[in-house]
């Protein structure tokens, strides 16, 4: 029960960064290589604040500095022309030295004992659990992340950024602003990143400037298995499916690492098989039902 309901809380937080993810991924078509950056950046800069006695202001200048490091990617991409995947890497190695400085200049910074939106829950429902507390304000941040997002995805601007991803040449040719509209769509992606690593901050009572070592590998994993149980039917669906695949990624790398099989030190490796996995899927079925076309032909002939 306990595995279950640290996947659960996990998965919920980390289902922010799926959403950012599938921002970019599907919904504009780009690849983003700031995550790792951003998703520090939001650590960093909540946990600075956090410290300082300011858990909700930390939230939310974690979600803003995301957006900004979002937007630098964007105009390296549309003014200056550079590769959207050098682009990320770029804004990436950048706000290394800049999630030290906000840190500190040291590479970890611990939260025990100060407050936070998780410890104020608890003492707003003082019957409910520990493990309780923290899975309802998982939720709660999640699933107010993902009505905003629906709802911004069916408004003007939320259509003009999924007509970008869809088919940018055509929409250059109706005078749709197309580079505004990736700047901002790379803002929010991040927002929503720097967001989940700012709740990871104060859930887990630190934050380390290492955090971010490949957890774009997470939000893929995550979009992608969603997509798998789920499919690509609308946006909508498609946010609801990251969340979920989130919280199925979560399991099953709490299950791989419980058993004997694969040891602590082995969680990249087994991160990015599933990834592999997950992505294998959809060609698999193609080719399974390829054959079973071919073998029925066969058989008619």
């Amino acid at each position: 029960m306990a595995l279950f309901l640290g996947s659960l809380q996990l998965g919920l937080i980390y289902g922010l960064l799926a959403l950012g993810i599938y921002i970019t991924f599907r919904v504009l078509n780009l690849p983003d290589l700031t995550t790792d950056g951003s998703f520090t950046l939001g650590l960093a800069v909540c946990a600075s604040l956090t410290l300082a006695g300011k858990p909700y202001l930390g939230l939310l200048c974690a979600a803003l500095a995301g957006m900004a490091a979002g937007c630098v990617t964007g105009l390296l991409q549309t003014q200056l022309e550079i590769h959207p995947i050098l682009s990320g890497i770029l804004t990436m190695s950048g706000l290394y030295t800049v999630n030290l400085y906000v840190l500190g200049s040291r590479s970890n910074l611990s939260l025990i004992g100060t407050d936070t939106l998780f410890s104020d829950l608890q003492g707003l429902l003082p019957a409910l659990s520990k493990d309780s507390t923290k899975l309802l304000t998982a939720l709660l941040v999640c699933a107010a992340l993902a009505v905003f997002l629906v709802w911004l995805f069916k408004t003007h601007l939320g259509l003009c950024i999924r007509a970008v991803g869809d088919n940018e040449e055509m929409v250059r040719a109706s005078s749709i602003p197309v580079d505004a509209a990736k700047i901002t769509a790379l803002a929010l992606a991040n927002g929503s990143i720097a967001l989940s690593g700012a709740v990871i901050a104060q859930y887990q009572g630190f934050a380390d400037i290492s955090s971010g070592i490949g957890i774009v590998v997470v939000g893929l994993a995550s979009v992608i298995i969603g997509e798998v149980f789920l499919g690509r039917r609308s946006v909508t669906i498609g946010l609801l499916s990251a969340i979920a695949g989130s919280i199925l990624y979560r399991l099953i790398i709490a299950l791989a690492l419980k058993s004997s099989i694969f040891p602590t030190y082995t969680l990249k490796l087994v991160s990015a098989a599933i990834v592999v996995v997950a992505l294998s899927i959809p060609t698999m079925r193609h080719k399974i039902e390829q054959f079973k076309r071919r073998k029925a032909a066969m058989q008619n002939a």
